[in-house]
């Protein structure tokens, strides 16, 4: 079993690097998850630590676990109240004309007995925001930061695609799935505001398969 990385830890929350391609709830036909590793991420406590908040089976980095239930209230309203800071880096299958934006689009899920479910921008959804920087270019492809203000499902992934146009590389939902062996993007830092402690921050190092394509965080 891989041993999980901590990034952050105190009494209240753990930030754990969650692997690629690592899906967070076991999946309905079996195979290994994070739920594998709970009883070893407890350190100490009596009970699970217990996601306070979902990124996709292929997305690397932070993933913020409360040690406690008055803990995981809290933090869950901080997300709903968009309070937390997120940073992502994704490599997309292109390089955008622009050097930096904001994608405003409202979201709708759709789904069809081909394709399965999968979200579409569309006027009667939910809205959307992703602030967005291109930090560098290598072999037609390029790092992008993103900073989403909303939380929505594959919101990144969908904004990529209808937004800039340019797919995330190795996407097979909104991209062709090629170029990569999984959705390149990773949840680079993390920082969840606290009333009265220190705001919870933590920063994942940039995943080897993102290295290997020739790109660095800084």
């Amino acid at each position: 079993m891989t041993d999980i990385s901590i990034l952050f830890e105190d009494g209240e929350a753990l930030v754990i690097y969650k692997p690629g391609g690592l899906p967070i709830e076991r999946p309905r036909k079996g195979g290994r998850s994070l739920e594998d590793h709970f009883a070893q991420l407890r350190l100490g406590f009596q009970r699970d630590p217990v996601p306070v908040h979902r990124i996709d089976t292929d997305t690397s980095g932070c993933l913020l676990l409360a040690r406690n239930p008055k803990a995981l209230k809290r933090f869950a309203k901080a997300f709903e109240d968009r309070l937390v800071g997120k940073r992502y880096l994704g490599i997309l299958a292109g390089v955008p004309s622009d050097a930096e934006g904001t994608i405003e689009l409202s979201l709708s899920k759709i789904s069809s007995a081909e394709k399965g479910w999968r979200m579409i921008a569309a006027k009667k959804g939910k809205p959307s925001v992703t602030h967005w920087k291109l930090l560098g270019e290598k072999d037609g492809r390029a790092l992008v930061e993103f900073r989403p203000e909303t939380g929505r499902t594959h919101q990144i992934r969908i904004h990529c695609q209808a937004g800039l146009g340019l797919p995330l590389l190795g996407d097979p939902v909104y991209g062709d799935g090629k170029g990569a062996p999984r959705t390149m993007l990773h949840a680079a830092g993390l920082v969840v505001p606290r009333d009265k402690k220190d705001p919870i921050e933590a920063t994942a190092p940039l995943p080897r398969d993102f290295a290997a394509l020739g790109f660095s965080d800084g």
